[in-house]
């Protein structure tokens, strides 16, 4: 039977005693991490969220009979004098591996069934039973410092924008529905019958008028809501750090954000580096294949065109005629590489897609080959190696086609490779703002322009004359914050006149109409003076999965769902009963 607290009280954590608290006498409160019967002596691990210490049970201890009952994950109070341990008994894995408590009193606070998988070793358990039993998964020493963690980083999130100058403002979580992108969750009413509220995917219309409201500088913590398929880096529920300013220019965000990201890092003893490299949409596309470009590896994608203008090879000149490219990158270290493993990444790419691939190898004593040498000829292979700087013990590796399918298919082998050959070491960070998006692009199958973040982001300056005439050209001031190869955040300066944001709404195929219906209440309070303002926000729940190398934001979350949007634990969803259907006017 439990026993009850009284007037236990804790002394200390189970993480905090050292040699210097020997003679004192402590109250430890925590679960039997481990439990070691040596017949006369019974030592046991007690834990907690900061730690675990050693208590012992001497010989002819009046609490041994108590003791031989305690179990793993027993709740339990524990009272005794800290002392040394003997050198040859010394845990130099512990912090508190020095000393351990000789105990005089035992509470057992809660008895426990024996858990579904140990809680004291990190060994593998399949993802539907550690979700099943969250509250037991918690307890494990990973995923309590990866919540220690996140705490961390958030109180610094916090502690920031406030020496910044920002104000911490709650918005709406019941809203209206403005379906745009990902669908919403939707809340029937009660009280307007056949009516809903929307979950919000974002604060992104409440935030604007917080600017128009004078607020300045906006910053919330906030859980937004898509109900989209979800993968490794996605939840139905998630959380950003979202940020506004009032006559922000891009530069402003960068300015704010990137100490900010600093002083995240610095939470896990990493110092950055500072400005942040900044890289045009193109430049990504082109170079790395991908709008969110992982530069850990080096290895960029080169365009080589040029050597096939006039080329005796009809392929590739052709292809060049016609608007396509040739587009290759480099290997290094790759001397070693067999010719079963070049063919296989021929292969591999004809998986991903391509058409082909084409290789040109430099050798250790400078011999040249390649899968295209009585095709092109030698002449051109060199001068493709020597246009690539492809050095001896190195390959090139080519695509050829229209320009952004051969970089794609280049970028994704690119990062293959680069995975396989332990390049994207999980230590090195490469912070890169992605700028100059386009503002639309073109849906074959609903033939209109869709925006490519939303349709309240201003078109680049100098580009407001393409609107009209070549849309497609036009640039957005839009921007994302990628780390290596994810992106972490995305923002944009917003439209303020409302004359532009109805030409925008126009390009989209958005009729006033609807416009009014879905937008309306912002569209009136942008006609009260609006200043020039932009944001961003940041994935909370991918930074933290990044920092710790976590392949899935499910272990950064406290109660996260399946990959099917259900929470195991509490048996979410679920059918409610009928009483409740009817007052909601739900059949």
């Amino acid at each position: 039977m439990a026993e009850q607290l009284g007037e236990l009280s804790r002394t200390h954590t189970c993480g905090a005693l050292r040699p210097g608290d020997v003679g004192t006498e402590v109250v430890l409160l925590g679960w039997v991490h481990r439990v070691r019967d040596l017949g006369g002596v019974l030592f046991v691990d007690v834990r907690d969220r900061e730690g675990v210490t050693q208590v012992v049970f001497d010989a002819g201890a009046a609490t041994m009979a108590k003791a031989k009952r305690l179990r793993s994950e027993f709740v339990v109070g524990v009272a005794g004098a800290v002392r040394r341990r003997s050198a040859e008994t010394v845990n130099p894995k512990l912090d508190t591996g020095e000393v351990e408590v000789a105990v005089r009193e035992l509470t057992i606070l809660n008895e426990a069934k024996t858990p579904p998988f140990p809680i004291a070793d990190d060994t593998p358990v399949s993802e539907e039973v550690r979700l099943r039993y969250r509250y037991l998964d918690l307890r494990r020493g990973r995923l309590q410092a990866n919540i220690g963690l996140r705490h961390r980083i958030t109180a610094t999130i916090r502690r920031y924008f406030d020496a910044q100058g920002f104000w911490d403002i709650e918005t709406p979580i019941l809203t209206k529905s403005t379906p745009e992108g990902a669908r919403d969750y939707l809340v029937p009413s009660r009280v307007h019958a056949g009516e809903f509220y929307a979950l919000p995917q974002s604060p992104q219309l409440f935030k604007q008028i917080l600017m128009l409201s004078g607020m300045d500088r906006y910053v919330q913590i906030c859980r937004c809501f898509r109900d989209e398929d979800l993968r490794a880096d996605r939840q139905p529920e998630f959380t950003q750090v979202d940020v506004e300013m009032a006559f922000a220019r891009p530069t402003t965000i960068f300015g704010v954000i990137e100490p900010l990201m600093a002083e995240v890092m610095s939470v896990i003893g990493v110092t950055l580096a500072r400005p942040f490299r900044r890289m045009p949409y193109s430049e990504a596309m082109a170079v790395y294949g991908t709008d969110k470009p992982d530069l850990r590896p080096g290895m960029p994608i080169q365009d080589i065109r040029e050597v096939f203008r006039a080329s005796s090879f009809r392929v590739f000149r052709d292809i060049v005629a016609g608007g396509g490219t040739v587009r290759g990158f480099v290997v290094p270290d790759s001397g070693a590489t067999s010719r079963s493993e070049v063919d296989g990444l021929v292969d591999e790419a004809k998986a991903l897609g391509g058409s082909g691939l084409v290789w040109a190898r430099r050798g250790e004593d400078g011999t040249i080959t390649s899968s295209v040498m009585k095709a092109v000829g030698e002449a051109d292979v060199t001068r493709m190696l020597d246009a690539t700087g492809t050095g001896q013990g190195q390959i090139l590796l080519v695509a050829a086609g229209e320009p952004d399918a051969a970089s794609k298919l280049l970028g994704q082998l690119r990062l293959n490779i680069a995975r396989r050959r332990g390049m994207l070491k999980a230590d090195h960070w490469e912070f890169v703002w992605v700028v100059d998006f386009p503002l639309l692009e073109w849906d074959a199958e609903a033939r209109r322009y869709l925006a490519m973040h939303h349709p309240f982001t201003s078109p680049v300056d100098e580009d407001l004359d393409l609107l009209e005439r070549e849309p497609g050209r036009a640039r957005a001031k839009a921007y994302d914050l990628v780390l290596n190869g994810t992106e972490i955040g995305g923002g944009s300066i917003r439209i303020h006149d409302a004359g532009l944001q109805a030409r925008i709404f126009s390009l989209l195929g958005i009729t006033p109409e609807e416009a009014s219906l879905r937008f309306g209440f912002f569209l009136e309070a942008l006609e009260y003076g609006t200043p020039p303002h932009g944001g961003i926000a940041l994935g909370l729940d991918r930074i933290i999965a990044l920092l710790l190398n976590e392949s899935s934001i499910r272990e950064v979350i406290a109660f996260p769902k399946t990959a099917a949007a259900v929470d195991l634990m509490a048996g979410a969803p679920s059918a409610v009963d009928r009483r409740q259907l009817k007052e909601l006017h739900l059949a």
